[in-house]
């Protein structure tokens, strides 16, 4: 049975998690500092067993980013995505501040958009609204 726990997403799992999809290799102290700067994170467990997490971090008040959303390729197509995503969705929505609006926001691999989409993510560029962008800052 499908289980999510909310705000117990460890080390271990969240590097374990990454390696098995085959992300960016982290470093401890990189690792720990992102779970501790994490608003809100989710673990999905089948049976006791890890099958996936989700991480979101921003303000809270005016944006929220969908940082990190992984399932493990053993347990992909079972319902652990959608079930993060909807408990995610849900929370921005609770956490929002009565009467304004909360961005939500998140940045997704390539071919993966129409997942998210079910959720009501557009994808960018539209007419209004120009390309996401990213840097990334390393030392030489």
């Amino acid at each position: 049975m499908l289980k999510l726990h909310e705000n117990e997403l460890d080390i271990k799992t969240y590097l374990g998690l990454r390696a098995a999809v085959g992300w960016k290799t982290l470093d401890n102290e990189q690792a720990i500092m992102a779970l501790k700067n994490s608003i809100y994170t989710l673990t999905a467990t089948i049976d006791d067993k890890v099958v996936g997490m989700a991480r979101m971090v921003g303000d809270g008040a005016v944006i929220c980013y969908i940082q990190d959303l992984v399932v493990h390729p053993s347990y992909q197509k079972l319902g652990v995505g959608q079930a993060l995503m909807e408990r995610l969705v849900r929370h921005a929505d609770e956490i929002k501040l009565q009467g304004t609006e909360l961005m939500l926001c998140l940045m997704c691999a390539k071919g993966r958009e129409g997942f998210y989409e079910k959720y009501g993510f557009i994808a960018r560029p539209t007419e209004n609204l120009g390309p996401g962008m990213i840097m990334y800052l390393k030392d030489n």
